[in-house]
């Protein structure tokens, strides 16, 4: 089936409808963007997927609350972040934070990691993250939620919030240049 022969406000209105065909055509056109998304979260395949299948399902059963202000695919990523996050919760996974300071190191800057890295090798290393740290970078660095916003959706506090983003954001650091040496 060819997803890109129909257009938005067809998919939507079918959706709506509640037909199959259109929800087929919704779940192709923007799977592969939120499987990556939930994968960030969750940090292993089986839970991104069970991730990603529970986030369609909210799309599906909200689709006739979409007003068409601002874009789907934002709509989409918003109900992704937030389930992910549930699931997190539910599962208990959420409250593991980076509890000391990752050592430094200098032997190449953050920019001379990167270079050298896809995509992939780079969700591979946020992969690793205790799963508390990898949601609070996923939603500042990812998804531009500010401090604030964090602490208010996880129930912690702002400083929590910037402390285990820094501390994140060294240790991936220290991840990538580990294996760019």
């Amino acid at each position: 089936m060819k997803v890109d022969l129909f257009s938005e406000e067809e998919v939507i209105s079918g959706c709506k409808k509640g037909e199959r065909r259109y929800q087929e055509i919704l779940y192709r056109r923007f799977a592969r963007k939120m499987y990556a998304l939930c994968l960030s979260y969750a940090g292993n395949r089986g839970f991104a997927q069970d991730i990603l299948q529970e986030a369609f399902i909210k799309v599906f059963k909200n689709i006739a609350q979409y007003q068409q202000k601002g874009s789907l695919e934002g709509w989409i990523r918003r109900i992704v972040t937030n389930t992910a996050i549930d699931m997190l919760r539910q599962n208990h996974k959420i409250e593991s934070y980076i509890e000391e300071e990752p050592l430094h190191t200098e032997n190449a800057s953050e920019n001379e990691a990167l270079d050298h890295l896809g995509s992939d090798e780079i969700l591979a290393q946020v992969a690793r993250l205790p799963e508390g740290a990898r949601v609070i970078f996923n939603l500042y660095a990812m998804e531009g939620y500010t401090h604030k916003e964090i602490a208010q959706r996880l129930k912690i506090s702002t400083g929590t919030s910037k402390s285990q983003f820094n501390r994140a954001r060294q240790l991936l650091q220290n991840y990538l240049t580990e294996i760019n040496t």
